[in-house]
Parts: structure tokens; C-alpha cells; sequence
């Protein structure tokens, strides 16, 4: 590296953001960008640590100390072009991912590590505004044509990379606009959805075709699509949504998580249509019930719409403030996290088990009964803490708890495809049981995180690639690093 001691001078400095109180009256992302000196100083505390175990933890097999390097050089066009390689989508991934490369940073085995997600945002956004993230035309197209069922990141990376091969690709999405997560789930204080629409403008510009506000399955006939293009790769996402199947699940003022942020994107976008009753945490007592980022996200949500009190709930213990002795460097640390929506004001509580929801005459939410639990970690049972037993205020609970598996019903079941035991596609090297059609992301692998779903979309164009032309001239993902941590 150019700056062999930058790790000894500089400590992880991230950026500043708006003060929680000023954040949440409003939707835009609140994050001041540090200046290019503070960011090369950032890169410059990447180590020469001989084997750069950041590869291991990063799912797409970034080029870490490469573009770190890179950008310590300052020759930002070097550093966008070593990143592209491996990452389609370094503006989304720099905003969003929770960055499992920074838990296995060898610097972070006894300091803070590199900050690694905030240089691949800066370099993703120092590209565009150089003019070097330019629409990719195949100089030749193969004649063969494919359709991306889904818009979201796996499908926007599949999308990408056969485009990349020759092959006219059209990518098919139920919502009105494209993005899939990206645009409907992710919340725009921490990706503003012109973010995704400058990224969709370079792909159509690169001839890739959107064709949206159409479900196949129902809309157009599955067999339809098969029938007109070569192949098919299935992108749909996870979409069924884990429930809480207790006494008072009816009640009014029960949500999933997914539905009251998806409906507050679209009243951000201005394209919400009042069919149904807005899910509103104005001047409610909300609770949140699950621990991880969507419930984080809802939590963010109700703080901006003025709840009275924000209460997340989470089955699971709390996790420890640092690693556990079962839990060492390289994996992902299971420590305990603070979003920013924490910031604004939350009251977290942990092995709580929501009991019923109790409503009053009028079918209303009014309370949570809920009680604590005591964790039998080594069989991963738990019991109910005898006498715990509680109701909490609560007009308004959002279910954050995960999904379960894509929709087996209209496009999977009039195409047929396996699905293995957990109810996603099966897949043997990403192609499905019907020959010519592939599966990838959450569709394929269960909810996951937004760059396993970028990964997954690449590895599946490869597959794509080869079946259609008996080879693949595409950039594989690099593991032979994996042989030196084994």
C-alpha cells in the first residue's frame, strides 16, 4: 500500500450526519459526505496484510485493497474500474450494506476497521460525478433474448451482466417502477430512490429493456413468456412474509412491516393511490415486533411520522457489546447494533414474546401482551418467566419478523418448477427443474442481503451465458482466496 502506517496515524472516522431531531422531519438522506482528504485518509488505513481476509466476507469478492489503494492514489477512475469488476452497484451496496467485508478487516482484530463501505460509496459517487459510469453496448448482439422476471437487485444484476454478453435482455416488474426492494422496501432516508432511477437510466441507455406495471402469471401468462423468449431467469424476491398467527391477529392496527413501508415509498414517490386506509403511526403508541433491519427501518418510519412512543421488540437476547469467545474474528461479529432510527428514539427491549394483541369494543388495536422468556441457548429453546406476564399500550404493531419463501402460486406454479424443502426455487447451478429457466437471489436462496442478491444475479447470468452459447466469457467470482482461510 502507498501509506504502509496510515493504519497507526488515522483512527475510523465515518461521516457526520444531521442531528436526530432535524432527520426526521423529512425523507432524504441525511449523511454529510467527508472530503476527498478525509476519505483517502480512510483508505490509506488498509493494511498490506498479505492475505485480505475482507475478500472472504465480502459475498461479491470485491477487490478491496485494490480500490483502497486506489483511491489513496487518487486516481478515482482506477478505483471505480477495479470496484466494477465485481460489483455492479457500489452506490447501492455503499449505502446499504451492513458490510460483513468490515467484520473479517484484519485491522479489525484489535482496532476499528477499514471503512470500507463509506470508500465504496464514495468512489461509486465520485464515477458519476466524473462522468465514468457510462452505459455498457455490447459491440455485437448474439440474436438471443431473455426475460428478468423481478427488478430488484438480483434481477438488476442479472440483467446487467447478459446485457454485457450480447443478449437483449427485458426485465419484467408488477410495480410500476423498477427496483423491487431497492425502491418499495428500503426506506428513502437511506437510499433516495433518484439514486435507483440514475442507475435504471444507464441500463436502459445500455439497451436493456423495463417493461413495467405487468405481473407474469397473471398479467401475461408464464408459459407466454417462456414461449417467446430463449430463457427465463426468475428474480422475484421472498415475498411471503413471516406472520404471528396469536389470539387478535385481525385486529385493526396489526401490519406487516413490508406493507407500511412499501406504502410510505410510494407517498414519498407521490404515485400512493388512496385504495386502502394509509398505515399511520402519527400520535400512536407503535411497537415493532422483530430485532433486525426491516424492524429498524419501521422504526425510522414512525419516528418521522410522529409516533408517541416507539417500542421494538425482539425474541432473541441481547447481543454482547463485543465478540463473544465462540464468535472470533473473521466471522460476522454478533454484536449488539444501534441503527440510526435508534437514534431518534426508540425504547429496545429483548426475549420478550408478544403473547395476543388485544383489541377494544370497536375491533382497534389497544395493547400487546406480551412476557419474558429465558433462553436454553445450548438447545435453542426457550421458557416463559413464570409472573411476567404484561400488557403494553399499543395502537399500532408492525411485524418485522422475516419471510418465509416467494409465492408458490401464479408464475411458480403455472411454470411448474421444483421447490426445494424451505418452499424457495430449486435450482442445480442456478437452473431451475424446467430446462431454460434459472432462479436467483431470494427467490433462489431465501431472504438475504441486498449484495448476496447482486451475487447471485452475476453468478446466474454466467449460467445463463453458458447455457445459451455452450460457453461464458463472463467475470466469474474470484474464490481462490478461499483456499488460504481454510
Amino acid at each position: 500500500m502507498a501509506d504502509p502506517k496510515g493504519f497507526l496515524k488515522y483512527e475510523r472516522e465515518l461521516p457526520r450526519s444531521k442531528s436526530p431531531q432535524e432527520r426526521v422531519n423529512d425523507y432524504r438522506e441525511f449523511y454529510i459526505p467527508h472530503s476527498e482528504e478525509k476519505t483517502k485518509q480512510q483508505a490509506s488505513r488498509c493494511m498490506d496484510c498479505g492475505v485480505p481476509f475482507c475478500h472472504h466476507g465480502c459475498p461479491l469478492g470485491n477487490l478491496i485493497p485494490d480500490f483502497n489503494d486506489a483511491v489513496y492514489q487518487e486516481n478515482w477512475a482506477k478505483a471505480y474500474e477495479i470496484l466494477s469488476e465485481t460489483n455492479n452497484f457500489p452506490e447501492f451496496t455503499g449505502r446499504i450494506c451492513p458490510a460483513p467485508c468490515e467484520g473479517s478487516c484484519v485491522l479489525g482484530i484489535n482496532k476499528p476497521p477499514v471503512a470500507i463501505e463509506h470508500i465504496e460509496k464514495s468512489i461509486a459517487e465520485k464515477a458519476f460525478q466524473l462522468g465514468l459510469v457510462k452505459p455498457q453496448i455490447p459491440s455485437s448482439r448474439t440474436g438471443k433474448t431473455v426475460a428478468v422476471i423481478g427488478s430488484g437487485p438480483a434481477g438488476l444484476a442479472t440483467a446487467v451482466q447478459l446485457n454485457a454478453a450480447g443478449h437483449s435482455v427485458t426485465v419484467f416488474e408488477r410495480a410500476k417502477r423498477p427496483g423491487g426492494l431497492l425502491r418499495y422496501g428500503i426506506p428513502d432516508f437511506k437510499l433516495e430512490k433518484s439514486t435507483v432511477e440514475r442507475r435504471i437510466k444507464v441500463m436502459e441507455a445500455s439497451g436493456i429493456q423495463f417493461k413495467c406495471g405487468v405481473e407474469i402469471g397473471k398479467d401475461i401468462p408464464a408459459e407466454q413468456i417462456k414461449a417467446t423468449f430463449d430463457a427465463m431467469v426468475l428474480t422475484g424476491g421472498a415475498t411471503i412474509a413471516r406472520d404471528l398467527p396469536i389470539a387478535g391477529r385481525e385486529l385493526k392496527g396489526v401490519h406487516l412491516a413490508m406493507d407500511f413501508l412499501t406504502q410510505q415509498n410510494q407517498v414519498v414517490a407521490k404515485e400512493w393511490e388512496a385504495k386502502e386506509a394509509r398505515i399511520l403511526a402519527t400520535d400512536k403508541n407503535v411497537v415493532v415486533i422483530g430485532g433486525g433491519d426491516t424492524g429498524a427501518d419501521c422504526v425510522g418510519t414512525s419516528n418521522r411520522h410522529k409516533a408517541s412512543s416507539i417500542t421494538q421488540l425482539e425474541l432473541l437476547g441481547q447481543p454482547p457489546t463485543s465478540r463473544a469467545a465462540h464468535n472470533p474474528w473473521p466471522e460476522w461479529p454478533m454484536t449488539l447494533r444501534t441503527s440510526s432510527s435508534h437514534e431518534e428514539g426508540c425504547e429496545r427491549n429483548w426475549s420478550i414474546l408478544t403473547e395476543a394483541f388485544i383489541g377494544d369494543e370497536n375491533q382497534n388495536l389497544r395493547a400487546l401482551q406480551v412476557c419474558d422468556i429465558a433462553w436454553d441457548e445450548q438447545n435453542r429453546k426457550f421458557e416463559k418467566v413464570a409472573g411476567s406476564s404484561r400488557e403494553i399500550p399499543c395502537e399500532l404493531a408492525l411485524l418485522a419478523i422475516g419471510f418465509v419463501s416467494p409465492d408458490p402460486k401464479g408464475l411458480l406454479a403455472q411454470l411448474a418448477v421444483a421447490l426445494d424443502d424451505r418452499g424457495n426455487v430449486a435450482t442445480t447451478q442456478y437452473q431451475t427443474s424446467v430446462e431454460g429457466i434459472f432462479a436467483a437471489g431470494d427467490m433462489r436462496r431465501g431472504q438475504s442481503l441486498v449484495v448476496w442478491a447482486i451475487s447471485e444475479g452475476r453468478e446466474a447470468a454466467i449460467a445463463v451465458d453458458q447455457w445459451l452459447k455452450g460457453e461464458s466469457r463472463l467475470p466469474a467470482k474470484d474464490t481462490s482466496h478461499l483456499e488460504l482461510v481454510r
